[in-house]
């Protein structure tokens, strides 16, 4: 096989898989890669049509740079969109870091989470998504969609395993055409109940 043949089959796709210390089988792969294996800076660039899966999470980007030991951490620049099968929770936004030892996914810019499987849509300019505890935090510009409902705040957690959502700053859940104010606002995503709490105000049309 001659070096140029070499380089292009390189530069169309790159598919690598290990078997790292966690009992997680790695892949990725991408139309171009370059990385360093050095010693305490380990380092992998994916670039065009990137793609890593990691267990139950697959994650697409324009970039992907994966670091650290055993490739502990994972960041998505660009068109970033990612999956987490087993829950069936997407994600789509402008940059994403992941840490494959904790589990812990923090996305930024115009973000998006939409946990399918209780049909909710959330949206907002940072989210941290614990996947083992189930639990997400928005922060800065909020929204939250449920069926006719709509939460809106500045600071937002979304408990999925307790289907709860806790809203401050300046909250706002429009229900219909109801309309409910306060400084925090509770809501039972399974009932859609409302718990207010501090400067209540609301408008119920009949």
């Amino acid at each position: 096989m001659n070096k140029i043949y070499g380089s292009r089959l390189i530069l169309l796709i790159f598919l690598f898989a290990i078997q790292s210390l966690w009992a997680d089988t790695f892949t990725f792969r991408a139309d171009r890669m370059s990385g360093s294996r050095a010693l305490g800076r380990e380092t992998t660039i994916l670039i065009g049509n990137a793609e890593v899966r990691s267990n139950n999470l697959l994650l697409r980007a324009d970039r992907i740079e994966i670091q650290g030991d055993d490739n502990r951490f994972i960041e998505c620049i660009g068109n970033v969109w990612g999956h987490e099968e087993e829950k069936n929770i997407l994600f789509f936004t402008d940059r994403l870091r992941y840490d494959r030892r904790l589990k812990i996914a923090r996305l930024e810019g115009n973000s998006t989470l939409e946990d399918r499987e209780n049909e909710i849509v959330a949206r907002g300019r940072f989210i941290e998504y614990d996947e083992e505890k189930e639990i997400a935090v928005f922060q800065i510009s909020v929204r939250l969609f449920k069926d006719d409902m709509v939460c809106r705040s500045e600071y937002a957690v979304y408990n999925r395993n307790e289907k709860i959502l806790d809203l401050t700053g300046f909250p706002v859940v429009y229900k219909k055409e109801d309309e409910f104010r306060a400084d925090k606002i509770r809501v039972d995503l399974e009932t859609d109940d409302v718990t207010m709490e501090g400067s209540v105000s609301g408008t119920i049309i009949n």
